[in-house]
């Protein structure tokens, strides 16, 4: 490990131990009124200013007395999408992650019913900086040390805990935020357990096997396909910002990974396959959450 790695990590650390310091100095506690109910917690709306509940999922588009009525109402569930500002090739934006995973948590929150969205989280592990490594040797990637990113999750968590959610899923587009996302959920929720708030990890909306299995049966090989801003991620941001991929600008013949920043074939992605292919992501999203336990939710 390089000296500034070191550097990072250790930065990570002190910042682990300032936020261990800073949650636990804070003493835990709710204001109750005899309208609101006991088991939402946080700060009563006052009388005169409720609203009825709204309609929209997403949290960032709400003031803090509409999430007060979702929550009474009982949208104790929230998504939380983890997206990535990266290289993708030549032919498509750097913001591919945010747009793909929060248009689908928004998606997944419909489904479900009574869920909301917070806000796409754009900085996520992207390896290291001196020398730069994976997606960040490319400009404008931009990436936190992991231990940072394991505590913006966890300081995320714990604000949607203070406001009453109880069930709090973590959906990452970016295959680097995968296994902290798992980390820190199961740590949560063990820790939350007997208060009865649960952390997810919600890795079947990550799991590629039933898009890949769907192109081959539809003539495409595992190279064709790709592993990075390949026939999937072009499909599936042609699907939902067309104007954020530019199939004229892919190199031909194609390149390998290390070259473009893209492996695999993605002139042979289209909008139809991308709304095949993130249809079925939703899905399998939406089949997890469902089968948690009903108390859990």
């Amino acid at each position: 490990m390089s000296r500034q790695n070191v550097t990072a990590a250790a930065a990570g650390i002190v910042l682990a131990a300032l936020f261990a310091t800073l949650v636990g100095g804070y003493p835990a506690g709710s204001v109750s009124a005899p309208s609101v109910s006991a088991s939402i917690p946080g700060m009563p709306v006052p009388p005169g200013l409720q609203t009825p509940v709204p309609t929209t999922v997403e949290i960032k588009d709400l003031s803090w007395v509409e999430v007060r009525a979702a929550l009474e109402a009982g949208h104790t569930t929230v998504i939380v999408p983890t997206g990535g500002i990266e290289q993708n090739g030549p032919h498509m934006i750097l913001g591919k992650h945010d747009y793909i995973v929060g248009w689908a948590a928004a998606q997944i929150a419909k489904r479900l019913g009574k869920t909301l969205v917070a806000p796409v989280v754009s900085y996520v592990p992207q390896g290291g900086y001196e020398p730069a490594e994976g997606h960040l040797r490319y400009a404008g990637t931009i990436g936190v040390p992991e231990p940072v990113f394991a505590h913006m999750l966890e300081g995320i968590a714990r604000s949607l805990r203070a406001g009453g959610f109880r069930t709090i899923v973590f959906i990452g587009d970016h295959g680097g935020s995968q296994n902290v996302q798992q980390q820190v959920a199961l740590r949560l929720s063990n820790a939350w357990q007997h208060a009865g708030v649960r952390v997810v990890h919600g890795d079947a909306y990550y799991d590629d096997r039933q898009q890949i299995a769907r192109l081959v049966e539809a003539g495409e090989t595992p190279a064709a396909i790709g592993e990075h801003a390949g026939i999937i991620d072009t499909s599936e941001l042609m699907a939902i910002r067309p104007a954020g991929v530019q199939l004229d600008r892919i190199a031909r013949p194609a390149t390998a990974l290390v070259e473009s920043g893209a492996s695999g074939d993605p002139a042979s992605a289209t909008a139809e396959r991308g709304q095949m292919l993130i249809a079925l992501r939703i899905e399998a999203a939406v089949r997890q959450i469902k089968a948690l336990p009903a108390e859990k939710r």
